[in-house]
């Protein structure tokens, strides 16, 4: 799948917003919202709950009109534009099934709209009239096609009612992709699924993508899902876009606070700290290995995984460990920070970890820690130590 970044020249065709703004009443819910999803793009559109992500698909998909600024699907501009003459596909969380029609004719039912005039959808007469036939055979190789590649070839003559939650998903999935739109649109398409569900029906949705080649524009406020599946993943609060860019970089190198902390599990650990005259940082007096061009009050984050148990350090009280399985999670305590540091630790450690209320010291790799200005934004910082200090 191409992976346009800004500067290569890319084309973007898909979908484009440009400064969308939208407002109900007196609260303003969009401020001038700018975002680009390539031609076979898959980008993941992730905020907490209210901050704008399901408006934002509304008006992509035409049941919302912007109040302000521009949306352009596959180059045409589409703010005025009704849905059906958008060319795109919407999944919705709720599924959106007919539940008198079969699976097959829920699949059929964009092709029988737009290929078969109304009296040739007539159930009686319909089937007599000229060219008839050969276009609902067609649609039906078509409605196969899309429910073989989904797995629900056998159930094509059951109704919703008589599937699983996954299986109407699926069947939502088949009617989106079986019309072979500009873009899809899926707004939190998973969310009603059990966890082993989502994780495979995830897989089925990037293959999708990857088959029909286009624009794909995914809302949820499902971390998870946006990093696994996403080529990109743009960050929402507030009505805003906070930062676009790869899952790596938006996890490995936010440029905000806010991503920073709402992108991680568990969330990222920050310690109030100081850059001194010359711009050295400290910790409750304590270097730390880095220097930045700033001053005064700055924030450090440091991922669970980039924090462990050392010879010396930052000094913190052991409170509480949790087994995962695959790693565990020490809970420690430190004066600069107001919640519990968390760090991620292999499984093996916990023969060696401290007693809960135990002293002990932290330590990381500086080039690990990341530091924020007092608005938030992200401070470029050098290493002045390679460790600080050694891990043990």
């Amino acid at each position: 799948m191409p992976r346009p970044t800004e500067g290569t020249g890319f084309r973007l065709a898909g979908i484009s917003l440009q400064a969308v703004t939208k407002s109900f009443g007196s609260n303003r819910i969009l401020h001038g919202v700018s975002l680009d999803v390539a031609a076979g793009e898959f980008v993941a559109l992730v905020g907490p709950s209210g901050c704008g992500k399901t408006t934002l698909m509304r008006i992509v998909a035409g049941i919302e009109r912007p109040d302000g600024g521009s949306l352009r699907i596959n180059d045409r501009e589409a703010a005025a534009l009704r849905p059906g003459e958008r060319d795109v596909a919407m999944v919705f969380q709720s599924y959106a099934l007919y539940p008198h029609l079969t699976v097959a004719e829920n699949i059929a039912v964009p092709l029988t709209m737009r290929r078969l005039k109304a009296w040739q959808r007539l159930p009686i007469i319909g089937g007599a009239l000229p060219g008839t036939r050969a276009t609902r055979q067609a649609i039906g190789a078509e409605v196969k096609a899309a429910a073989d590649a989904l797995g629900l070839g056998a159930l094509l003559d059951r109704r919703p009612a008589q599937l699983s939650g996954g299986q109407r998903q699926r069947v939502a999935l088949a009617r989106a992709i079986v019309r072979r739109p500009a873009a899809f649109l899926m707004d939190e398409p998973l969310s009603n699924l059990d966890a082993s569900l989502r994780v495979q029906t995830r897989r089925e949705i990037v293959e999708i993508h990857r088959r029909a080649g286009a624009a794909t524009l995914y809302v949820t406020h499902d971390q998870s899902e946006a990093l696994t599946m996403a080529d990109r993943v743009a960050v929402m609060q507030g009505g805003r876009i906070l930062q676009v860019a790869t899952p790596r970089d938006i996890y490995a190198d936010p440029a905000d606070l806010r991503v920073a902390t709402f992108i991680g599990s568990p969330r990222i650990n920050l310690l109030e700290a100081e850059a001194d005259a010359e711009g050295l940082v400290r910790v409750t007096g304590q270097p730390i290995g880095l220097r930045c061009a700033a001053r005064g009050p700055v924030t450090l984050a440091i991922r669970p995984e980039d924090l462990a148990p050392a010879a010396e350090g930052l000094p913190a009280r052991a409170e509480a460990v949790e087994f995962l399985g695959e790693s565990l999670l020490l809970h420690v305590r430190h004066e600069a920070s107001a919640a519990p540091l968390v760090l991620r630790l292999p499984p093996d450690a916990a023969g060696r970890l401290p007693a809960a209320g135990a002293a002990l010291h932290l330590g990381f790799a500086p080039r690990r820690g990341l530091l924020f200005g007092a608005d938030g934004a992200r401070i470029e910082a050098g290493s002045v130590a390679a460790r600080m200090p050694a891990l043990v």
